[in-house]
């Protein structure tokens, strides 16, 4: 008797330390990392602005310090240096995710993906990628941060930046991304097609072919058009800012039929880690927010 008592103990506690090994567990690995939840409910892809990694995504993007971690799994991706997909590129992350997930042992069921600037332009694409292909992985929602979804708007906001030459950092940012677009799609005066092949949307062309896929889950959209900011700064308009290609895209889903897409302009949160006062930052997101949204 005694001897079936104690092994019962010892059965029961070492139950509990397993638990509390398994509670929580953090995977680390080259290309991701990953923050399991005990109960999850659901789970959070993030993907990285276009310069950016795991360890900016997790300075940035404070919010996930209040998101429930019991309930909300959170895979953070080291996938940058990307304003769209190939083809070939959206079956490589597919592949990748999946083998993430089947090797963490993490339900394939109630997946979301997102991601900040040029991250939200991948997170949208693989998630009407994934959605089409009918994959192991069908997202329930996708998000985007102030995401420039517009390839070809994107081109022409940046001639006018240069014309403009009002903010240096505002010269920079538009020699980099003409001269990446021209490498990678060309003008989009002569290669239009392009532009449609790989933007998430194009509002000249209300090309919806991108996201025509995402009309039956959950959309999300946040910016935050500080005029102040970007007028006295860089000269721009709201129709030079992604917050413009935002809610076209946001108009389009609607007229695709979409009863569960949302898109909010946020006043006075656009602060990146350092203090500093910028719109264009993971900060627009409150965690009380997405952790109704996931679980909706």
């Amino acid at each position: 008797m005694i001897k079936s008592f104690l092994l019962l103990i010892f059965v029961l506690f070492g139950l509990n330390i397993n638990a509390q090994k398994i509670k929580n567990r953090e995977v680390r690995e080259k290309n991701y990392e990953l923050r399991i939840a005990d109960q999850q409910r659901a789970v959070l892809v993030l993907f990285p602005c276009f310069g950016c990694d795991i360890e900016h995504t997790k300075r940035e993007a404070k919010f996930l310090d209040s998101l429930d971690r019991d309930f909300i799994s959170v895979l953070f991706l080291n996938f940058n240096q990307k304003l769209f997909l190939k083809e070939s590129e959206k079956i490589e992350y597919a592949g990748f995710l999946n083998s993430v997930f089947e090797s963490n042992g993490i339900d394939k069921n109630e997946v979301h993906i997102g991601g900040f600037s040029s991250g939200g332009n991948v997170a949208i694409l693989l998630s009407n990628y994934l959605l089409e292909t009918k994959n192991a992985i069908q997202p329930k929602g996708v998000f985007a941060i102030d995401s420039p979804v517009d390839l070809e708007k994107l081109y022409h906001d940046a001639e006018k930046d240069l014309l403009k030459n009002s903010d240096p950092e505002a010269v920079e940012e538009a020699q980099f991304l003409i001269k990446f677009l021209d490498d990678n799609l060309g003008n989009p005066k002569k290669n239009i097609n392009k532009y449609k092949r790989y933007s998430p949307y194009l509002i000249s062309q209300n090309f919806t072919e991108n996201i025509k896929y995402l009309k039956d889950i959950k959309t999300l959209f946040y910016c935050e058009p500080d005029l102040d900011f970007q007028g006295n700064r860089k000269k721009r308009k709201y129709e030079d800012l992604n917050a413009y290609q935002l809610e076209k895209l946001h108009e389009a889903l609607v007229n695709l039929g979409n009863t569960h897409t949302e898109f909010y302009m946020t006043n006075g949160r656009g602060i990146r880690a350092n203090g500093d006062k910028n719109p264009h930052s993971w900060s627009l997101i409150k965690a009380r927010e997405l952790f109704l949204w996931l679980l909706n």
